[in-house]
């Protein structure tokens, strides 16, 4: 390990759209941010081929073309980028205290302020042909790509509330909507499982695991299993929607900062601030409701400010 550690003002930990739009507001703001990004520069959006719905490219754009142009903008403000991983963190509990981080277990920096955008990771069901597919069809966010799939055939994989919202929201846009639960019920609230039942183009397959996601460069339907018959058959669909839940990226937080039951971690009101004193987290790894890029970059600007805020207090 390095023996002098490397002071700075604002460490963001984890890029993407949180991550890059802390760092342009925080390099605006002369707090001289350095990044490191993570295994995934970018983040979970470039495994997206298509981005629609986000402000200020009416053509579109895809996931890895707009990360590199959230990247350069943050860049041309002064943001340091840098490829490493945060693998241990010693956060003070005094107000002004100096922050420590060790990057790949041998450089340790010492920060004043830290913004945590590591996100969270969906979870799939594991399958080669599955994960051959992400981006071809095979999609975890139903608000993010069901455009693509109007007027089609679609599955949706979960029993929980995420696969019922998300079943629901595809059903007005898709033909038909066929949701796979795993057991003989469904997780879902009530409310969900109603509004499942009374929505006419949705079929619920009980017992019903994916065996494989057919297609060569795109899905063209799924083979399906009936997990106590043991009977296989297949079903033409042109998108396959997993919705079996998301972990957040919060492992090397526990014991240190609050976070929820499920691991996500907890802000204080609507601020991007945690339990720590200079410590702020932005994006995916405090929002499990609405996980858009849109919001993580909202949120991403908010930690930037409250960080300015902070270091402005301490003169």
């Amino acid at each position: 390990m390095e023996n002098t550690p490397e002071k700075i003002k604002c460490l963001i930990i984890g890029s993407g759209p949180a991550g890059y739009t802390s760092a342009i507001y925080a390099s605006r703001a002369d707090m001289k941010p350095v990044m490191y990004t993570g295994m995934q520069m970018g983040g979970q959006l470039t495994t997206t081929t298509e981005v629609d719905n986000f402000p200020g490219y009416p053509e579109g754009t895809d996931g890895t073309a707009m990360m590199e142009d959230l990247k350069k903008q943050a860049e041309r403000f002064g943001t340091e980028v840098r490829f490493g991983m945060v693998t241990s963190v010693d956060f003070s509990k005094e107000v002004g205290g100096m922050h420590k981080v060790i990057i790949d277990e041998e450089k340790e920096i010492e920060a004043e302020t830290v913004i945590i955008c590591t996100g969270a990771t969906a979870k799939y069901l594991g399958l080669e042909s599955e994960q051959r597919l992400i981006g071809g069809g095979v999609s975890a966010c139903a608000t993010c790509d069901g455009f693509f799939y109007k007027g089609k055939d679609v599955v949706v994989v979960g029993a929980g509330d995420t696969a019922a919202e998300e079943a629901t929201y595809l059903a007005n846009i898709c033909n038909k909507v066929t949701m796979l639960v795993r057991k003989d019920f469904m997780r879902a609230s009530k409310a969900m499982q109603h509004r499942v039942s009374k929505t006419k183009n949705i079929d619920v397959l009980y017992n019903t695991e994916i065996d494989e996601v057919l297609g060569d460069n795109v899905v063209t339907g799924v083979r399906t299993i009936n997990n106590k018959t043991k009977e296989t058959s297949e079903i033409i669909v042109d998108g396959v929607f997993i919705a079996i839940g998301h972990k957040p990226n919060t492992e090397i937080f526990k014991g240190v900062l609050y976070m929820d039951e499920t691991g996500y971690l907890i802000t204080k009101g609507k601020s991007s601030k945690t339990n720590i004193p200079g410590v702020f987290a932005a994006g995916d790894v405090q929002d499990k409701d609405y996980r858009q890029a849109i919001t993580a970059a909202g949120s991403g600007c908010m930690a930037a400010l409250d960080a300015e805020r902070y270091l402005g207090s301490l003169e």
